[in-house]
């Protein structure tokens, strides 16, 4: 008992706060000596925000569910942001919508308890505290639901070229029962070209129509939602915009994320023409549905290639063919051309992935410009050269020009080992597909994005500032609508400058940025994410190298210390943490009634 008491007490720090951090009905008892009803359920949370340079407008719609063989009263708890004013308040009855009226405090107060008094259905909003509005909602009908809707605008801050944007989410965790949806729509409007548009909490579909529009929609279901929903985006006139988010802990110790990315309509002038070999896997293994999908994207990348570019395409199972025997322009009759060899070719025979990659290391070996692979592959290799270290150490020593390797390993038995490697050892990434995926689309999605190099051979720097443990350790190629998020530590900020170099069309060009690394408390998110990405970058060394001792005890240590779930470390609540918490549920809500 002393255990659960102990533990109340940090509970009701905690959620004292928590239940006034979110739309939330807090039910109240039938009489004032009564019990507390059952929480309620929330049926689904869907906001809709759009943003027209900095101004917000914020439209948010809920519907509750009484869970209760009664009609109960309910107090709906919402925060605002600071100077920012609700315009619009309404709640449903019937299917139809009963808007809110501004009156007087001690007038509305009275026109409400009349209306109890005689069961109809007002919803009276009123200040409650700092940045908090309460709601007085009756009747909330039993075993029925009620819809609440209320607008908001505010004016979002911009510092450094970046303007942040906040909705309070994290509440929802205490529905009684998983929401069966929750939606995030952003729409963002800006006269400046927006850059980056970035959520450090929840992983969202970002479009970008042109360099003055952007889409962001988050969306879940089933679900108990548990972070704020956390949004930034970038405005600069640069070709290359580059923002700075600084934070520092209480013990001084310095973090930055920096995001990097080009505009998204980019002069042909601007992007740099590539030379890029496809190389299909067509073993046996590839039949069916899986060669149909890959043949697919391969002639969408194929009739995605840019004026200037050079190409061929590398079919292999046990035996090797190529398109041509060397690079051929992006002109009309090659392309033709090389859609009808693609079209021919059949899944059947083993897998040779060493000759495959050295084959067509060959065909770009002394070409100049950016040069690409895109390798896709079901299995493992079977014929040849099959040793991993031997392929690996071949592909490397092949690879004198420098050429990304992009891998796409397709189903689940894939020798992910070889994959990741090949595309880490080649400065690329490696993606999978799963045989419930469209290949397709995955693989067209991305060439879009890579058909486009702005800039290659990145390398960034700081001034005065000392800027380290910087992730990821290689900076990857920057491509027409893409994105460079940098997470690292720093010693003696300030303001400083920032500069990036790479190269366009063979020639290096370097972009100098005014920074300043003052620490900003609405950043505190940062170290979580760096952690994030430093425990990613050392459980990829342990699947690559193997287990490694000292290197497993520093992910359980900064697994720890900030919180992060991963596969050598668990989270434990126990039956008396559930206890305690369903028992100060109901302290707090006659705190809350206390209070009103």
């Amino acid at each position: 008992m002393k255990r659960i008491l102990g533990l109340s007490m940090v509970l009701v720090l905690s959620l004292s706060g928590i239940a006034l951090a979110d739309g939330f009905i807090i039910p109240m008892p039938p009489r004032p000596d009564g019990p507390f009803p059952p929480n309620l359920s929330i049926k689904y949370h869907h906001v809709d925000i759009k943003i027209d340079n900095q101004i917000a407008q914020t439209a948010v719609d809920q519907i509750f569910i009484n869970n209760y063989h009664r009609d109960i009263e309910g107090t709906y708890i919402f925060p605002i942001p600071e100077d920012a004013s609700i315009s619009r308040f309404s709640m449903f009855v019937g299917g139809e919508e009963i808007k809110g009226k501004i009156l007087d405090k001690d007038e509305a107060r009275r026109i409400y308890q009349d209306i109890v008094r005689r069961k109809k259905d007002p919803a009276l909003l009123e200040y409650f505290k700092d940045g908090m509005f309460k709601a007085s909602v009756y009747p909330i009908p039993a075993r029925g639901e009620t819809r609440i809707k209320l607008y908001y605008s505010e004016v979002l801050k911009l510092s450094g070229g970046i303007c942040g944007y906040r909705y309070t989410l994290n509440t929802e965790k205490f529905s009684k029962d998983p929401l069966q949806s929750v939606k995030v729509s952003v729409e963002i409007n800006s006269k400046t070209p927006i850059k980056s548009v970035y959520s450090p909490s929840h992983n969202i579909r970002v479009e970008k129509e042109n360099d003055h529009h952007a889409k962001v929609t988050y969306v879940e279901e089933n679900t108990r939602p548990d972070k704020d929903f956390l949004l930034y985006y970038t405005i600069s006139e640069k070709d290359i915009g580059f923002n700075l988010l600084p934070f520092e802990d209480e013990n001084h110790q310095g973090y930055f994320l920096a995001m990097i990315s080009p505009e998204v309509e980019v002069a042909a002038d601007k992007t740099s023409s590539k030379n890029i070999i496809f190389i299909l896997d067509t073993s046996g293994s590839m039949q069916g549905e899986k060669i149909r999908q890959a043949k697919g994207a391969l002639s969408f990348c194929l009739n995605s290639l840019n004026e200037g570019d050079r190409f061929n395409v590398i079919d292999f199972d046990d035996d090797i063919e190529s398109f041509k025997t060397g690079l051929v322009r992006a002109e009309r009759e090659n392309i033709r051309e090389a859609l009808s060899f693609v079209d021919r070719c059949e899944a059947e025979g083993g897998t040779n992935i060493n000759e495959a990659l050295l084959t067509g290391l060959e065909h770009i070996e002394d070409a100049s410009g950016a040069s690409f692979v895109i390798f896709l592959t079901d299995g493992l290799p079977t014929v040849g050269q099959t040793d991993i270290n031997s392929i690996l150490k071949n592909v490397k020593g092949a690879n004198q020009s420098s050429t990304r390797i992009f891998v796409f390993g397709v189903g689940y038995d894939v020798n992910t080992r070889l994959l990741d490697r090949l595309a880490q050892d080649n400065h690329a990434t490696s993606d999978y597909v799963r045989p419930s995926e469209d290949i397709e689309v995955k693989v067209s999605s991305f060439y879009k994005k890579v058909s486009h190099p702005i800039l290659t051979d990145i390398k960034l720097s700081f001034g005065e500032v000392e800027a380290y443990d910087l992730y990821p350790k290689e900076l990857p190629d920057i491509f027409k609508g893409s994105q460079l998020l940098v997470l690292g530590k720093y010693r003696n900020g300030g303001h400083d400058g920032a500069t990036l170099t790479g190269s366009t069309q063979g020639s290096t060009r370097k972009f100098a940025y005014e920074v300043n690394f003052s620490s900003d408390d609405r950043n505190d998110f940062i170290p979580r994410l760096w952690a994030t990405r430093r425990i990613g970058y050392l459980v990829d060394q342990l699947r690559l190298h193997g287990e490694n001792k000292e290197l497993v005890e520093e992910v359980v240590r900064l697994s720890k210390k900030y919180g992060i779930i991963t596969e050598y470390t668990s989270f434990l609540v126990d039956a008396d943490y559930r206890l305690a918490a369903e028992e100060l549920a109901t302290e707090v809500g006659f705190v809350m009634r206390d209070r009103m």
